[in-house]
């Protein structure tokens, strides 16, 4: 019962030494989203954090408008990128659990 219980610990470590991995290589993982007609372009990682704007001159001549493009084309990207986040870290975690009875979380 002991070895199970250090071999289960040592699973856990492991699984926890590939989601750290996971989440630097998300830093390299870069998803783009664009305004349906091409004024605004957002460039963001799978960990979530912006890594380019790019506002067209035309943008720029109406705020309530740019703030507009802003916030959908944010909300957008900032959904893909959780969805791809999500899912490498679920799928390492799922990956490296003990089968413990009654604790399947990831279905």
């Amino acid at each position: 019962m002991f070895g199970d219980m250090m071999n289960m610990m040592g699973k856990l470590k492991e699984t926890q030494q590939k989601v750290e991995a996971t989440k630097k290589r998300l830093d390299t993982v870069f998803i783009d989203e664009k305004s349906s007609d091409g004024l605004l372009n957002i460039t963001l990682t799978a960990n979530r954090t912006i890594k380019s704007i790019e506002i067209a001159d035309e943008l720029l001549e109406d705020k309530e408008q740019l703030e507009d493009y802003l916030v959908l084309t944010l909300n957008k990207a900032i959904e893909k990128a959780t969805n791809v986040n999500e899912a490498e870290l679920a799928a390492v975690a799922k990956e490296g659990m003990p089968n413990i009875p009654g604790m399947d979380m990831f279905k």
